[in-house]
């Protein structure tokens, strides 16, 4: 039995089911087109002489007709009966019968008075035979005809399925070492977005994966370091008896640098977080009203470090499918970084706009800006005089490349010091 989740095998069983209907209709058509051409001669020929009869009724007289025979060389014998009574239909009307191996066609037709009709009847045998052979011949020809059908679309199916099959070999060669794009130039034109669209995948597969090399390797080093620093901290301390201070001294130093070890390992745990983040089922959020919310509890850090957020949201309710818990990543991470690298009675503004087919939302800070030469979101790149994992901006990148988005900082064009930290989202519809 044929698989109904296999696709050539449904093509297959549509394709014929389709053709066969096809087939038979035209078949029915063309065998009553042909068997009402064969007796058509002969119904017209009865017609012709029951017109006779009744135009010459003196000839034809209607006692000598009860068992007469009209006699033609080059045709066949018609026998005429005038039969006493009415018929039900006043109308000439035409019959078929068989008589053992003999077939008859009939003419009713009323006679010259209403108490009386007359039957014509010619034998048909021939025309019978003729139209038997056309059924067998059309029967012959559907059962050809279909068996091409299934051929054909074997066929078809197996040329259909030979882009997928390519692809698929063109997949089961790529792994992380080999990641690369496949040729998309030569496959028809309807398999082209299909294409397009792994050569996307394996664009951010291999982006993801040189992430994670990068990370890895970062975080190695940056553990590295610190062990290696506290570790000849001890040593020298150990090397000779000191005073407490000294030795209070070196354990304060190996503190600070468990606290940084700490943070960097609380970021790599964010990492985490974030990318299970990624699987969440996006909600239907008012992302306006979302957006005021993470900015009152955003007033409350930036009061106790004695800054301000304003908050200049567009349009007044905006409804988006959306994962909120990027979204919060994103947004945390650019008013952090305003709120810690803008002095003292400054003001961080979040504004959100529609841009055309985008919603575009902004943190301005009025700090001293950045150097746009130098790429901010790679893991463990540390700019300014703060601490941190630098680890911050990596991660609302990804939180936006999740979101289908980008994230970029340029510095102020105002003519004021500072940076504007840019989260551009796509619009989707209700149903995406």
């Amino acid at each position: 039995m044929l698989s109904q989740k296999s696709l050539r095998n449904r093509f297959i069983l549509q394709l014929a089911s389709a053709s066969m209907m096809l087939i038979a209709v035209i078949s029915v058509m063309l065998y009553y087109y042909i068997r009402v051409t064969v007796f058509e001669t002969v119904i017209q020929e009865l017609s012709y002489e029951a017109k006779k009869i009744i135009e010459n009724p003196t000839k034809y007289n209607p006692e000598n007709l009860q068992n007469f025979t009209i006699q033609d060389p080059s045709k066949t014998q018609t026998a005429i009966q005038i039969r006493q009574g009415q018929v039900m239909q006043r109308k000439p009307y035409f019959s078929l019968f068989q008589i053992g191996d003999q077939s008859y066609t009939t003419l009713t037709h009323p006679y010259i008075d209403k108490n009386s009709y007359m039957v014509l009847k010619k034998e048909t045998t021939l025309q019978s035979k003729i139209v038997e052979q056309v059924f067998i011949d059309i029967i012959i020809v559907n059962v050809t005809a279909i068996l091409l059908v299934l051929f054909y679309a074997l066929f078809l199916s197996r040329t259909l399925l030979l882009p997928i099959k390519a692809l698929s070999a063109e997949l089961t060669k790529l792994d992380e070492k080999f990641l690369k794009n496949i040729d998309i130039q030569n496959l028809p034109d309807e398999f082209y977005p299909l294409g397009n669209s792994i050569n996307k995948l394996i664009a951010r597969i291999h982006t993801f994966v040189q992430y994670q090399k990068e990370l890895f390797v970062g975080v190695a080093h940056e553990l590295k370091t610190p062990l290696a620093v506290m570790k000849t901290k001890n040593e020298v301390t150990l090397i000779k008896p000191r005073d407490s201070e000294k030795y209070i001294e070196a354990l304060k130093s190996n503190n600070d640098s468990i606290n940084n070890m700490n943070s960097m390992i609380s970021s790599i745990l964010e990492i985490g977080r974030q990318e299970g983040a990624q699987f969440e089922e996006p909600i239907r959020t008012d992302i306006i009203g979302f957006l005021k919310k993470l900015g009152n509890n955003f007033k409350i850090l930036a009061r106790t470090e004695e800054k301000d957020v304003i908050m200049s949201l567009q349009p007044k309710i905006l409804n988006m499918n959306i994962q909120t818990t990027l979204l919060t990543h994103v947004i945390q991470n650019f008013v952090q970084n305003a709120i810690k690298f803008s002095p003292k009675g400054s003001n961080i503004t979040i504004t959100s706009r529609l841009e055309k087919n985008n919603f575009v939302v902004e943190v301005i800070d009025e700090g001293i800006g950045i150097d746009e030469s130098k790429d901010l979101f790679a893991p463990f790149k540390r700019f300014g005089d703060k601490s941190g994992a630098g680890l911050g901006l990596f991660l609302a990148k990804g939180a936006a490349q999740a979101l289908g988005g980008n994230v970029s900082i340029k510095n102020r064009l105002d003519g004021k010091s500072g940076a504007i930290s840019t989260l551009t989202l796509v619009m989707r519809s209700k149903n995406n």
